[in-house]
């Protein structure tokens, strides 16, 4: 069996001059942790694999491992099954106002205490930005553009790399490429 589809989110890959992984390099080093069926999407550290659920928990912590002994790049890595990513999509209460996909973001979380610590966050007028939080990740509609979002800022200022964002695109193409069934 190809096990269950899983996805892992590599934190600040390919972005500016640091960090730099080639999306082969990557698949290959996914492949030799004992997945299958491994496929990158973009060139910023978005891998789509099958794992057996036995390897599933300790995916991201192997996969951080493996990129700084084979690679020599130092990432956080989060792992989420496509049970978890179908919940974060479904559970995006922003989507009525957002008008352009690429600028509503969904922040994942790696810390079970960031719901808590963002509340404060998600109390204040962002105007015309708006936060809202979940359970496993907040969304951001920027209509500025997240470089002007002032809450984007706090928030990376509160949990630093215990999250990483995805705009809602890449997402909704994450959850796809889960959908296709394994090949060969």
């Amino acid at each position: 069996m190809n096990g269950a589809c899983c996805i892992a989110l590599l934190r600040g890959i390919n972005v500016g001059r640091a960090k730099r992984i080639a999306m082969a390099d990557l698949r290959q080093l996914v492949g030799e942790l004992g997945c299958t069926d491994v496929r990158t999407l973009l060139n910023s550290g978005n891998v789509v694999f099958r794992a057996p659920p036995k390897l599933r928990a300790a995916m991201a912590a192997r996969i951080q491992d493996a990129m700084v002994v084979k690679l020599g790049v130092v990432a956080r890595v989060m792992v989420l099954g496509s049970d978890d990513l179908d919940r974060i999509v479904a559970a995006n209460p922003l989507l009525a106002v957002a008008t352009d996909n690429a600028r509503l973001l969904v922040f994942v979380f790696s810390d079970p205490q960031a719901p808590a610590l963002l509340a404060p966050l998600a109390a204040r007028d962002w105007a015309p930005d708006m936060l809202a939080v979940g359970e496993q990740a907040a969304y951001l509609w920027c209509p500025d553009g997240v470089l002007e979002s002032k809450v984007a800022g706090a928030m990376g200022k509160l949990l630093g790399d215990g999250l990483t964002a995805r705009n809602w695109n890449t997402l909704c193409k994450l959850q796809a490429l889960c959908a296709e069934p394994p090949k060969g």
